[in-house]
């Protein structure tokens, strides 16, 4: 703050928020997670010992893909999130979207390890996953906070579906990639217990639908891409 002298005393000048400001810091957020340099906040949940001849060639390429996947979503839910939080004005829901988005940074950080001890990368899309879903998430919330927190819940509960498709489908012996699965998931349960008792309310059919239609290609890409 600066203070300038005028005939009936000191005036001050405070410096006002500038748009542009939160643009830039949002588009560095967005090159740290999509550059692999974001941290996680939270300690690293494979915690089980992995011999090396655990997993065969073929497993190790289904668990990167399943692993592959999980990135993909944690970028889209980062991106849906704060795409959500930017134009909230509640500050109750914008903290609370704000809160699911760090938790999220911590799962994409485990993803992208996993894959990295599983000799392999993340998706070569994320950059279109994430400004896809950014851009989705500022139309979510010009919905009204009930339904912009609906899309949260409803995000949530079909992530929880994929992720426990994945506890069944991966290698039994892959330890590591199950305990980062279990307990993404339960971060994820919680973030849609959260948005529910918000206020979040249920979204249409045809809303539901067109989620699931995109999440599936979506995840049927990246497990590959």
């Amino acid at each position: 703050m600066s203070t300038a002298l005028s005939r009936s005393g000191p005036v001050s000048f405070l410096r006002r928020a500038n748009p542009l400001d939160a643009l830039l810091a949002e588009a560095d957020r967005a090159l740290r997670v999509l550059s692999g340099s974001a941290t996680a906040g939270r300690p690293y949940p494979a915690t089980a010992d992995e011999a090396p001849q655990t997993l065969s060639a073929q497993e190790k390429r289904h668990a990167a893909g399943l692993m592959r996947v999980n990135h993909v979503g944690e970028i889209c839910a980062q991106a849906l999130y704060r795409g959500q939080a930017s134009v909230c004005r509640e500050p109750a829901p914008r903290a609370l979207l704000l809160n699911a988005a760090a938790e999220e940074v911590d799962h994409l950080v485990w993803c992208n390890q996993r894959l990295a001890e599983l000799g392999s990368r993340a998706s070569l899309l994320n950059p279109v996953w994430y400004a896809g879903s950014f851009a989705l998430g500022v139309l979510a919330s010009y919905a009204g906070v009930p339904r912009n927190l609906g899309f949260m819940a409803e995000t949530e509960k079909q992530v929880e579906a994929h992720l426990e498709s994945h506890l069944r489908t991966l290698p039994v012996q892959d330890e590591r990639s199950r305990q980062i699965v279990e307990k993404m998931k339960e971060d994820e349960a919680q973030h849609r217990a959260s948005a529910e008792q918000a206020g979040g309310v249920p979204l249409s059919l045809p809303v539901r639908t067109a989620m699931k239609a995109m999440s599936k290609v979506m995840t049927t890409t990246a497990y590959w891409i």
